[in-house]
């Protein structure tokens, strides 16, 4: 009877045994694929994450190449989001530095540092844009820790590589090729400075040769009216118009320099008394009223002179989008007052300027030249914080919270010339 039983009993076990291999108890045979299926999906997510590590680095690196090459080499007016944020940041503290600061002499010394050292800090912005990008690129080829993979992109920036990227075998090659293209790219941006910054200064000195001799015709700041008065006395009205062929060229250079190299437009008159921007409103302005008021025969050059002059400064205006109205009508608010005009009349006909006789017409055909010009004019004399002259930087308000960018001041101030609410008529 006991051999039975242990027979028996040896039966059942064999039988648990078999049921246990073909898997007729889940619990203890689903420990085993449960255990490979978390392994399975931790490898997964680890890849995902590597993936998006690498695409991120990717569209830093290429964000801030074409940063670079939107700044510096394409040929038209691009605007570029990087390069923008670098001059709006730099504006900002230069801003909340001088806040305190109540003498617009020591302002004006201050400011003429801002447009170059924004420039200088754009290549250290594009240089750790690529330190950081590449930085993501070597974590993830599954370098060991990101202290590492920082070493390394360290190392490739402004070298060849004097530490080896820390990868496995297999990924070896593409870490090398890797570390190449960054000091690569790091020399390029550098010499992308570097070959551009003659280009800037020349264009810079162009651009101010004209602004220097306005001096000798309209003054310091210059005024259309001390311009016609200065050639009425010694030359005479007869001979205005060889300023307009000087100011029509320098108009279509600022146009092509100024949209293509914007960093252009914020770097200030080595006087500071002087401003491109304020120049080109007094030439403008001594135009206009040379069409309109002044008593002589037609001057087509005058009239292509206001032409080239306005759409010099919409088209910088639109590298920055300022808004303006690009066909106004002839009757459209302007931010210039009728009495400010008939104080100009009266002071005109006082030094013996021959005028014409209907006030009202002449008013009527100066703003209609104005409107085309004046949004854009105050707005970028805004803008560029350029020093006070009549009937251009003296129309909007001076101070404002060093919080406050200036594009979008500037924006908001041609705005409100454009819809009437800063208007003098």
């Amino acid at each position: 009877m006991g051999g039975g039983g242990e027979k028996r009993r040896g039966q059942g076990e064999e039988k648990a045994r078999t049921k246990e291999r073909v898997g007729c108890y889940p619990r203890q045979s689903g420990a085993g694929p449960r255990r490979f299926m978390r392994k399975r999906s931790e490898g997964a997510r680890v890849v995902v994450l590597q993936g998006l590590i690498f695409v991120l680095g990717a569209a830093l690196i290429v964000g801030t190449f074409l940063s670079a090459i939107r700044t510096f080499v394409v040929p038209r007016g691009v605007s570029d989001r990087l390069t923008g944020t670098v001059f709006v940041t730099m504006r900002g503290l230069f801003g909340l530095a001088l806040s305190p600061v109540r003498s617009d002499a020591r302002r004006e010394r201050a400011m003429a540092f801002y447009a170059p050292l924004s420039l200088l800090a754009l290549p250290v912005v594009w240089l750790a844009g690529i330190l950081v990008g590449y930085t993501a690129l070597f974590r993830a080829l599954d370098t060991s820790s990101w202290s590492v993979a920082f070493t390394d992109s360290r190392s490739s920036l402004l070298t060849l590589g004097f530490t080896a990227p820390d990868a496995s075998a297999a990924l070896a090659s593409l870490s090398e090729i890797m570390s190449f293209s960054e000091t690569v790219l790091s020399l390029i941006l550098a010499a992308l400075l570097v070959a551009y910054l003659p280009t800037m200064y020349a264009a810079f000195s162009q651009r101010e040769v004209a602004v220097t001799g306005l001096e000798t015709l309209a003054g310091s700041p210059p005024s259309p009216f001390k311009m016609l008065k200065r050639y009425h006395r010694i030359t005479g009205l007869d001979h205005i118009d060889e300023v307009w062929a000087t100011w029509l060229d320098w108009f279509n250079v600022v146009q092509e320099s100024h949209t293509s190299l914007q960093p252009l437009v914020f770097y200030r008159s080595p006087r500071p008394e002087r401003s491109w921007v304020t120049a080109a409103g007094a030439v403008l302005d001594t135009a206009a009223l040379t069409a309109s008021t002044l008593d002589r025969p037609r001057d087509p050059r005058a009239e292509l002179c206001i032409r080239a002059g306005y759409l010099c400064l919409q088209r910088i205006a639109d590298t920055f989008r300022i808004p303006y109205d690009p066909d106004p009508r002839p009757d459209a608010p302007i931010s210039i007052a009728r009495t400010e005009f008939d104080a100009l009349y009266d002071a005109l006909a006082a030094e013996g300027v021959p005028l014409k006789p209907d006030r009202d017409q002449a008013w009527r055909d100066f703003a209609g030249w104005r409107v085309n010009y004046d949004a854009v004019l105050v707005a970028l004399a805004v803008l560029t914080m350029a020093p006070d002259a009549p009937w251009s930087s003296d129309r909007a308000p001076r101070r404002a919270s060093a919080f406050t960018r200036p594009d979008k001041r500037a924006r908001a101030v041609a705005a409100d010339i454009v819809a009437g609410v800063i208007a003098g008529r």
